[in-house]
């Protein structure tokens, strides 16, 4: 254990994986404020503790008390990623494979013919952790050829409790050749706590003016399309369940949210992206970011016995989907000597 005049950091062993690997859970705590868990199994945030406005705390990430519960057949069937950091690309890419410098790379295929979410990706591995002050950082490396992917990539995560009530998240990564790169924390959102009552009465605000409308394959078409006057105009804050049953083609074909949206603002800059509110615990989420977008999703594939549908809302700062295969939308190529960064900051409040 560690302690620091500001945050709490304890370790201990969470079991091992079926080929022996062991896996280690880390709680980071402030006296009075959140308490945020971390597994090394896929740099997984398994907790988020927030007071409501009784004072009293909930869980408000979907995830599992224990290494069981990840491990479990029916999760690991249906596969909704909770917590995870999500590498080497997030979200989907199209036919599984891009070309860098003219050079065509295949990717190994986990959603029919596309890629999501790295393939067999970094939610999977185990990550090498280390205490650093008040700060967890887990490092993991992504050798050449891992997935497809072009250059051994030396990669981190570094989690934080700035202030009593906020989570810093910072990955960090190098490369030795060109790669694409586009790391984010996969988490699932509910404020009224992990077992509440479904997202549907939550108000949800998006600073963004634009959004990535999407094929019958979830992969954006290439355009950039206005939020005004359809269901993604989240510019003042709406109640989810008003929103997402609309009859919209782009509801219909993602069966709700499942769109990335193009956040105003510099990206690269830490900047205000979303408000989460729940009106029945009082709980507020504010999320702000260094990314491009942020890739909204309203569980609709959520079922029984792992979730319900609509349990939670996902909340992934990101580039934009198929980066790699869109030129028009912001690089995630990483050359050489280049350094990426990607910072998100979770601020819980309550009203």
């Amino acid at each position: 254990m560690t302690t620091t005049d500001s945050t709490r950091i304890e370790r201990r062993p969470w079991g091992t994986l079926p080929g022996g690997e062991a896996v280690t859970h880390i709680l980071l705590s402030r006296p009075g404020g959140l308490s945020v868990g971390v597994s090394t199994l896929g740099a997984t945030i398994t907790a988020i503790n927030a007071p409501g406005r009784d004072g009293v705390q909930a869980n408000v990430v979907l995830g599992f008390d224990d290494l069981a519960g990840y491990l479990a057949p029916e999760y690991q069937a249906s596969y909704p990623y909770f917590g995870a950091t999500i590498g080497r690309v997030a979200n989907r890419i199209r036919g599984a494979a891009f070309a860098i410098d003219g050079v065509r790379y295949s990717l190994r295929a986990n959603e029919g013919a596309h890629q999501l979410h790295g393939g067999h990706g970094f939610d999977r591995a185990i990550w090498a952790d280390r205490i650093d002050g008040d700060s967890l950082r887990l490092d993991l490396v992504s050798p050449d050829g891992d997935q497809g992917y072009p250059g051994t990539l030396q990669v981190s995560a570094t989690f934080s409790l700035p202030a009593d009530n906020e989570l810093a998240v910072r990955y960090e990564a190098r490369t030795d050749r060109a790669t694409h790169v586009n790391l984010t924390t996969h988490g699932y959102f509910n404020l009224a706590g992990r077992d509440g009552p479904g997202i549907e009465g939550h108000h949800l605000q998006i600073h963004a003016n634009a959004y990535t409308p999407i094929d019958a394959d979830a992969l954006p078409t290439g355009a950039i399309a206005a939020v005004d006057d359809t269901p993604f105009d989240v510019r003042q804050p709406q109640r989810i369940g008003a929103l997402i049953d609309g009859a919209h083609p782009q509801l219909a074909l993602g069966d709700g949210y499942n769109h990335n949206f193009v956040l105003n603002g510099t990206a690269g800059t830490l900047r205000p992206a979303a408000r989460l509110h729940d009106p029945v615990s009082g709980r507020i989420m504010e999320l702000a970011t260094t990314a491009p977008g942020l890739q909204v999703y309203s569980g609709n594939a959520l079922a029984e016995p792992v979730a319900r549908r609509r349990q939670a809302l996902a909340l992934e700062p990101q580039h934009f989907p198929d980066t790699p295969n869109i030129a028009a939308f912001p690089t995630t190529l990483l050359r050489p000597g280049e350094l990426y960064v990607s910072e998100t900051r979770f601020r819980f409040l309550v009203d």
